[in-house]
Formats: C-alpha cells, structure tokens, sequence
C-alpha cells in the first residue's frame, strides 16, 4: 500500500443505507517506521445532560447507560492509534465533548490509567507539556478534580458562556453562574492551577455593559486564559431554527464590532493578549493543543466524531454513538470523511489557520509552497490587496500578520488568500 497517507486509508465502500462512507483500515495496525509521528491527542466524550441550542458539536443525552461500552470502545481505539503517536513524549492532550466532566470519575480513572499505560506522559507531568479537559460547572466534583490531578490533567476549560441568567436561559444553558467559581476552587484545590473561561457576546437582548459585566466577573477569577466567541448561528442548531422563527432579532453587526472591540480592550488592560481572533493569555498561557492545530501539526483523535491530522491526511471518526461503537476487528473507527495528502489543500488549510493567530502567516513559507503549485504571484497580490485595506501589517517582517482592524476580516482575508491558492 502507498505510504503517503496517513492510516493507509485506502479502499472506500458504503455502508447500509444511511450513507456514511467508512474506511477499510486493515493496514492502520502496522505502524510506519519512516516519518514524523503525532505528539498530540484529541479525545472526544459525546454525554451531556443537555443540547444547548447554539451547539453544533456532538453531542447526546445518553438514556441508555452506555458510559462503561463507550469507555471500553475508547481504550480499544487508543491502543490501536498509540503506535502512530512519537516516541517521545506527548506534548498535548485535549478533551472536548459534549461534557467530559459527566463521565464518572472511576471511567475517568480507566482512562487515565489507559493513556499512562499507551503513551508516554512524562513532558505534560513535569509541566512541560499540557493536558486540558473540558467541563461543565454543573458536573465539577472533588472526586473528579482529584482524579483528573492524579492522571496528570494540569489544564482545564470551563464552559462558562455568560455569568447572567437571563443570557443563559437566552443559550438554553441550564447551569448556575455560581458554579463557575466553586468549579474552578475545586480544581485548583486539586492542584489543577491553569484555567479557561469560554463566553459567548452577542447573545440576543444582551447590550454592550452587559457584556462588560461578564468580562469583568470573568477577570474576578484566577484564569490565565479566556475564548470569547461572538455567539455563531450554525446550521441544524436548535438557536438558528429559533432565529427562523422570529422569535429573536440577531445582534446587529455594529453592535457585535463594539462589543469585539471592547473585549480586545479590556482585556489588555488586564494582561491578556489576543494571540488568536477569539483567543486571549497572559504570557505563555496559551492553549498549546489548539496552537497544534492552527500551525497544521499532527495530531490523533478518538471518539465519535474527532477529526485528526497525520502526515498530511486528514480524517473524521463518524459522529454517531451507535456507529462508533462498531470498531473494526483491529479496534479502530469507522470514519465518515478522509482526504488524502495534498498540498494544495495543505497549503489552504495552513492560510486560514494561520492567518487567525497574532504571530500570522510566514510569507516566505507561504510563497515557496505557492510557488510549487504556480500560485506565487496571485498568493502576493492577494496580500498586498489586503495591506492596502489597512487588514495586514506591513512592518519589515516576513509574517502577514492581522492589524486590530484586519482581525475584523480575518474570514475575508483567509478567503482572498484561498481564492489566489485556487485561482486557475
């Protein structure tokens, strides 16, 4: 078989009547000797209490009790990807859902004893790497903390989205605002130091010092690290069908740049940088799992519904429980998307990504790759079409980088840049 893909993914065939494309990944079992291998690991845990209407993530309410053949068809998974992870440490682990933090602590606890057993850990347990976990304030216990700290867990990411009730109810949240700071004084109680804040602006009726008032509880807390997301109508979500109805007018876009604008403000003055459109640190507090991801490194994934990147391929495990539970004989997942390696699209993917982060896009590397595909002359004018708009920088440096008012078309100049890459 070719080895210029990533899992060898080679034979498509569809299965039953509900359309999803699997692959056969009878070759995935023999590891590769020749090429980088993955230092980073997504997992996904789909249970939650809830289907918060903007949320297009998956996720379900699971009636059925199916934790425990979840966990076991998870650790099948991970030990049939471990031979494709470096051998030298792991530099991250990232667990989203869905809630994580609504798996019991003893399947917690199997399968933390499972990714000490599977990879080697040693870099996230000397502080040198990061390990971070989603979680719900809702569902935050002792027991859990303390058993997240003991499996090496020293980041995690807390779904907070507004601290008002009203906005809460506006998102369909069911937590109480309270639980966020009891939340996260059980974690670092545990030992677990580094959190995350996620909010959400925008929200229908929320008015900009309503908005300010969540920043400013938010900077009440020991965070190192806050994603501040302009609330995102996406398709099939139970928030867009509402929008369809009228039974909400959408945040005018004026009123969604000032609310942007403020957020970028405030939170400079209290020391956190804006390192990624919607993401903010204090120094050397950013997320290094989604640095992976938006500088085009390799990552696994496992779970309904992960997405990897490995030597180029990219993959998407498919998003339904019931299908994920059917792990082939060697125990991998049936996968619902796969592209093969192509530079192209490597070279698009890297643009829209990293075009999004403070420290930008490397020109020189961009161009040379350009280059390669005959696309060099249009990647550069594309940039200069957007230095003239005032979007890009354009000091003496060999990065395109975003100003504050490019960061406001960030989606724009990703698709100029895309559209020069696909240009015939």
């Amino acid at each position: 078989m070719a080895d210029n893909t990533a899992f060898s993914l080679v034979k498509q065939r569809s299965i039953g009547s509900s359309g999803i494309v699997f692959q056969d990944q009878h070759d995935l079992h023999t590891p590769r000797p020749e090429g980088n291998r993955a230092r980073s690991l997504y997992i996904h845990i789909p249970f939650c209490t809830h289907k918060c209407h903007y949320c297009d993530f998956y996720s379900i309410v699971d009636q059925q009790g199916r934790q425990q053949i979840f966990l076991d068809r998870l650790v099948r998974e991970l030990r049939a990807q471990a031979p494709y992870a470096d051998q030298n440490p792991l530099k991250t682990i990232f667990v989203g859902g869905g809630t994580p933090s609504l798996l019991e602590p003893t399947l917690w606890k199997t399968l933390l004893e499972t990714l000490d057993q599977l990879f080697d850990l040693s870099d996230i347990r000397a502080g040198k790497g990061e390990f971070s976990v989603e979680n719900n304030p809702e569902s935050v216990t002792e027991e859990l903390a303390a058993t997240y700290a003991q499996g090496g867990v020293n980041r995690v990411s807390m779904g907070a989205q507004s601290f008002n009730p009203k906005h809460l109810e506006a998102l369909d949240r069911i937590h109480n605002p309270d639980k966020v700071p009891q939340a996260i004084d059980i974690f670092q109680r545990a030992g677990i130091q580094r959190v995350s804040i996620d909010l959400i602006f925008a929200i229908p009726g929320q008015t900009i010092e309503q908005w300010d008032a969540d920043l400013c509880t938010a900077l009440t807390l020991p965070i190192e690290h806050l994603s501040a997301y302009g609330l995102t109508y996406e398709p099939g979500t139970a928030m867009t069908a509402r929008l369809a109805k009228g039974e909400f007018a959408q945040m005018p876009d004026e009123t969604e740049t000032a609310m942007y604008r403020h957020t970028i403000d405030t939170l400079r003055k209290h020391g956190f940088d804006r390192y990624e459109v919607s993401n903010h640190a204090k120094p050397e507090a950013e997320c290094q799992h989604n640095m992976r991801y938006w500088t085009s490194q390799d990552w696994l994934a496992v779970g309904p519904s992960a997405s990897g990147h490995f030597r180029g391929a990219r993959w998407k495990n498919t998003p339904r429980l019931d299908d994920y539970l059917k792990l082939d004989e060697h125990g991998f997942a049936p996968i619902c998307e796969y592209e093969p390696p192509d530079d192209r699209r490597a070279l698009m993917d890297l643009l829209m990504t990293s075009i999004r982060l403070a420290q930008g896009v490397d020109s020189v590397f961009a161009l040379e790759e350009a280059a390669k595909l005959g696309k060099a002359d249009q990647l550069q004018a594309a940039a200069v079409m957007c230095q003239d708009q005032g979007w890009l920088a354009q000091a003496n440096s060999p990065q395109w980088q975003l100003t504050d008012e490019g960061f406001l078309f960030a989606d724009r100049v990703a698709r100029e840049f895309i559209a020069a890459v696909m240009a015939d």
